[in-house]
């Protein structure tokens, strides 16, 4: 049951997949359980090494009488020799013993069998692993009568009990074996592609494209126009799962398909498109056979135009195939990608050229294959023996003389395509060519395309004047790379760098002809000249994103991570270097990570980075630091190869690193540390290393690209107040506002904004700023500027705006109106900025004026329907000065239709500071009566009462702002009493915050006005909490405290006086 489990069922994710191979596997186990004990009764009853567990649908009312019931809980009665029932239910949790039990269980289970069973082998992928324990586990799949392990179980143990457990796994190796006959059926009726047919699929569907009603699609295209030698579109790694390619197709009815080419059909993936994300591969439709299949079924427009036309293909046979001879991977080294090898003919007849008519009553024309099928020996049987001389007369393809290869290198070159699942699947079974013939070849070619029809995209033309000499030259290089000795190798890696390799042309002739292969294979060579001269071609044209992920893709990274440890100076920089370029996207990263390249890394940068003279070895070593830390930087965009950078010990190397006083050095230094600064543990060491004084001092540089990583690091580290209290402290200030005026550096005016908005947090360093001069900067950049800049911009006017002098200066320099035009952006980090600092202005009646001409509480109250809390919650503080400074505000809050419904609403929210800022707008809200009665009418009463429970000390002050207004209408006070509000409020008093006291007093008080009220207040104990309040400095606090004891008391007297007279 394991290996067919393994081998025949289809999973995805840990989950089977909803198949009719799945459905037959299962109907077939849920068979064989249910007849179990009537056909096996002795080997019913063998209990299991370990339980099988899983989450049932069943229930205990599910189950008969021959069960012990308790509660919902059941259990057998059938016990191990332990005294442990056989079969235990905890809804939803069951577990199960023995093959008696499971038998039992699934007669119960009645219509839903197939579910527990399914739900069963999903939670227990090892069923025979927990059933019969490692011993004979390990056992599975072999050949019984040769199986030593179970001779020693049965010398070990000759009782019953032990030979019924054997006579149990012989048992299920037979159903093993009659699960994977059965499922060889329906696999042998399903129909595989081959990448040829993929191919000639899409070519097909190019040639219709066109815009207009009477073309089929708009548009065919692959996610990557790089094809492997064997045909593939895919990344090797997706290879292993049977994908060929996939594609992005654009019907004229629909949105655009997104489509997985694999050896078992085409199917809708999540939205593969370069290097996408994982679940991007995820299956999100049934499998079709073919294109055209999927095409028909997702477009209307498609299957009509279709209908009504046959497509044929009318050409010569092809005379110019590449034909992919595979080489070498070992296996079993994990993380190693597929290399391949092309082989193709020096000289080539003419191209072939290829026709697309359209032609109904028209068939397909059967194509020959080209001679060259022979030539490389993909023949028929009866075609090879005369074949074979032709072959040996060739020669070796590789000449390798004078060349001495390491181990590792020739286990890569040992090893073929054999162990692919891909290979596995599509070569077991004969296909039908796109042509209509068969063969057993998978890769080969069988359509009149050439490999060059297929590259046309990426070589921009076919013919020889499309593309420069360099290109031809460069391939020339190539092949006495491939064939060379060792003399030959150098010269050729020698004249190859005479190229001007940072142009795309060039780098891409060397990966077409196959030299990327080549190069990597160079790396494991033991001649340090030919590792140099290939490293420093690949760190030229690692530069190329294509060529980066194809060096990923050949397993160069791991190579050039095993070099870091080499002895030899140069080759260490050359290797830092290039991985510094291939690790710019996140697979490579995760591989350098993966093989210990962060470590040695880290070691390379221990050096002594400046003293009074230096010796060669000492700039050797500088300059082996300076590469290190280009390869952590790239690195350092990943959370875990920056937590990996800190326990190598890295940070207190960069600290040593950054009092350098080499720009070179010093940039990847303090872009590294601009990375990690992202986390808190390197804050704090920043902080401790005493790194804030050299980032400030390279504020003062000539380089910007160094003021611009500076500067970002100060912005990240500036959260804290030490750290902004050591900018100031080191004279940091002045150079960052003198940065302002680098405005057509965006980057660096981006930077730079970001360090003054975190430092202005600090009031000591707003004081600073306003001698600077730097708002009257900072509201010049509010226009023209990109969103990152405009963030940052905003987000320190918000904070110098805290201080009233700085509202005065905004307005005199004319920022009202372009931070009010924000308003109506869409960046949701720029609302939440723009908000917080026209809310502080609009503290200022002046500013107010100009925001309320402008329309700016509109804005506002508009943004309380942005679907971010952020922005909500900024917008409703935002509101609060404006109501209180506006002329006629209870008219303003009227004119918004449906404005107080939908902050009403906002009481709803399961966000705390939202809830905390809109209890405070309420609280504005509601001095004026009409508004307050409009509020009450949607309901403000309950639903403030409903978060009085609450704990969180910010929503208990505006809460009980909110409450203390809410009580000047009608009936709100009984309301709120009769809602419980009243005794959750006397706990409030019992808060360590003075804010949450002087509101809560107030809200009591006004309650207080209502007899009941009192009575709930006394029996809370308010009296004492009271007393305390009414001798606080706090005026506010004993007025309210005391007008709320009074009212208490002359209830108490009233009722004293009623009752004795």
């Amino acid at each position: 049951m394991g290996i067919a489990l393994t081998r025949a069922a289809q999973w995805t994710k840990g989950r089977l997949e909803a198949t009719s191979l799945n459905e037959a596997l299962l109907k077939d186990i849920v068979h064989f359980v249910e007849q179990f004990n009537s056909r096996y009764p002795e080997e019913a009853g063998v209990v299991f090494t370990e339980p099988l567990k899983w989450a049932t649908a069943l229930q205990a009312s599910d189950f008969t009488a021959e069960y012990e019931f308790s509660g919902s809980s059941v259990h057998s009665r059938e016990t191990d020799e332990d005294g442990s029932p056989l079969l235990q239910l905890t809804p939803p949790d069951i577990s199960v013993c023995s093959f008696g039990q499971l038998s039992k269980l699934l007669q119960l289970a009645n219509d839903s069998k197939l579910e527990e069973a399914q739900a069963c082998l999903e939670a227990n992928r090892e069923p025979v692993l927990m059933m019969m324990g490692p011993s004979l586990a390990a056992a599975e799949g072999k050949d019984p009568s040769a199986l030593p392990l179970l001779d020693t179980v049965m010398e070990g143990d000759q009782s019953t009990k032990a030979e019924l457990k054997v006579k149990l796994f012989h048992i299920l190796q037979e159903l093993d074996k009659q699960l994977l006959n059965s499922s060889i059926t329906p696999l042998s009726k399903e129909v595989r592609l081959s990448p040829a047919a993929v191919k000639h699929d899409v070519e097909l569907l190019k040639s219709v494209c066109g815009a207009g009603e009477k073309k089929p699609l708009k548009s065919v295209c692959y996610t990557s126009d790089y094809e492997f030698n064997n045909g593939c579109h895919s990344p090797p790694w997706r290879q292993v799962h049977g994908e060929i390619a996939y594609l992005i197709i654009e019907p004229c009815d629909t949105e655009p398909l997104f489509i997985t080419c694999s050896t078992d059909g085409v199917y809708l993936n999540s939205g593969v498109e370069q290097e996408g994300e994982e679940n991007a591969y995820d299956r999100q439709s049934e499998v079709y056979k073919d294109l055209v299949t999927l095409l028909k079924s997702k477009s209307s427009h498609f299957a009509d135009i279709i209908s009504k036309q046959d497509f044929v293909i009318q050409g010569e046979p092809p005379t110019t195939l590449k034909i992919p001879h595979v080489e070498a991977v070992d296996l079993e080294e994990r993380g190693q990608t597929l290399r391949s090898y092309e082989h193709q003919e020096k000289n080539v007849h003419e191209k072939a050229r290829q026709q697309l008519s359209l032609n109904k009553s028209g068939g397909m024309k059967k194509l020959e294959p080209s001679l060259k099928w022979k030539n490389l020996g993909l023949t028929s049987p009866h075609e090879e023996a005369g074949e074979k001389k032709a072959r040996k007369s060739t020669g070796s393809e590789k000449n390798t003389e004078g060349r001495s290869k390491s181990p590792k290198s020739e286990s890569k070159k040992k090893a073929d395509f054999s162990g692919s699942p891909l290979l596995a699947c599509l070569s077991s079974q004969k296909m039908k060519s796109p042509a209509g013939a068969t063969g057993n070849e998978v890769f080969s070619e069988s359509s009149s395309d050439s490999e060059e029809d297929e590259e046309q995209g990426e070589r921009r033309g076919e013919s020889h004047t499309d593309l420069p000499s360099e290109y031809w030259q460069i391939q020339k290089l190539v092949k006495y790379l491939k064939g060379g000795n060792q003399t030959a190798t150098v010269i050729a890696l020698c004249s190859m760098r005479d190229f001007n390799l940072g142009q795309e042309t060039c780098q891409l002739a060397i990966r077409d002809v196959g030299g990327l292969e080549v190069l990597i294979n160079l790396l494991d060579t033991d001649e340090v000249k030919c590792k140099i001269g290939s490293l420093k071609i690949l760190k030229e044209i690692s530069r190329n994103s294509q060529i980066r992920r194809a060096i990923a893709d050949f397993g160069g990274l791991q190579t050039m991570v095993a070099i870091l440890d080499s002895p030899d100076k140069e080759l260490k920089c050359l290797a830092a270097e290039t991985i510094a370029n291939v690790a710019k996207f996140r697979r490579a990263r995760r591989t350098v990570h993966q093989y210990g390249g962060i470590k040695r890394l880290v070691e390379l940068l221990d050096c002594v980075p400046d003293s009074a003279m230096l010796s060669t070895e000492q700039e050797k070593d500088v300059e082996v630091a300076r590469c290190g830390a280009l390869a952590l930087w790239s690195c350092s965009k990943s959370t875990r190869n920056k937590e990996a950078i800190r326990k190598a010990g890295g940070i207190p190397l960069l600290a040593r690193l950054l009092k350098s006083s080499q720009k070179n050095m010093l940039i990847p230094v303090v872009g590294t540390l601009q990375e990690c600064a992202s986390e808190e543990s390197y804050r704090i060491a920043i902080q401790t290393e005493g790194m804030i004084e050299d980032l400030v001092k390279n504020l003062n540089c000539d380089n910007q690209e160094l003021q611009m990583h500076c500067a970002s690091a100060i912005f990240k580290c500036a959260e804290d107040k030490q750290t902004r209290d050591l900018v100031r402290q080191y004279e940091g200030l002045q150079p960052l506002v003198a940065l302002l005026n680098e405005a057509d550096n965006k980057q660096l005016l981006a930077a730079v904004t970001g360090a003054i908005w975190k430092c202005s947090i600090s009031m000591e360093n707003v004081a600073k700023f306003e001698g600077y001069k730097a708002l009257e900067m900072l509201v010049g950049l509010l226009t023209d500027q990109p969103e990152e800049v405009l963030v940052n911009v905003v987000g320190a006017l918000g904070e110098c705006a805290q201080r009233p002098v700085n509202r005065t200066t905004i307005r005199k320099s004319g920022g009202i109106p372009p931070l009010v035009s924000l308003l109506t952006g869409t960046n949701q980090a720029l609302l939440v900025n723009v908000t917080r600092a026209v809310g502080a202005c609009a503290t200022e009646p002046e500013n107010m004026t100009i925001i309320d001409r402008l329309d700016g509480v509109r804005l506002l109250w508009s943004l309380l329907k942005n679907p971010n809390p952020d922005v909500q919650a900024s917008a409703a503080w935002a509101i609060c000065p404006c109501i209180e400074n506006a002329k006629d505000a209870g008219e303003l809050v009227r004119s918004f239709v449906g404005g107080l419904e939908l902050i009403v609403n906002l009481l709803k929210s399961p966000n705390k500071e939202v809830l905390a800022s809109v209890c405070a707008a309420i609280a504005k809200i509601a001095k004026d009566e009409e508004n307050l009665a409009v509020i009450t009418d949607h309901g403000v009463v309950p639903m403030l009462a409903n978060l009085t429970n609450t704990a969180d000390d910010k929503l208990r002050r505006y809460l009980a702002e909110a409450i203390a207004q809410c009580c000047m209408w009608g009936r709100n006070r009984v309301a709120f009493g009769e809602a419980g509000a009243v005794g959750s409020l006397v706990h409030y008093l019992r808060s360590k915050e003075p804010s949450v006291h002087q509101a809560t007093a107030q809200a009591l008080f006004q309650l207080s006005k209502e007899p009941n009220n009192c009575i709930t207040m006394h029996e809370s104990g308010v009296v004492k909490l009271l007393l305390r309040m009414m001798g606080s400095t706090d005026e506010v606090l004993q007025e309210a405290a005391a007008g709320c004891v009074a009212n208490i008391r002359r209830l108490a007297l009233a009722n004293e006086k009623a009752k004795y007279g």
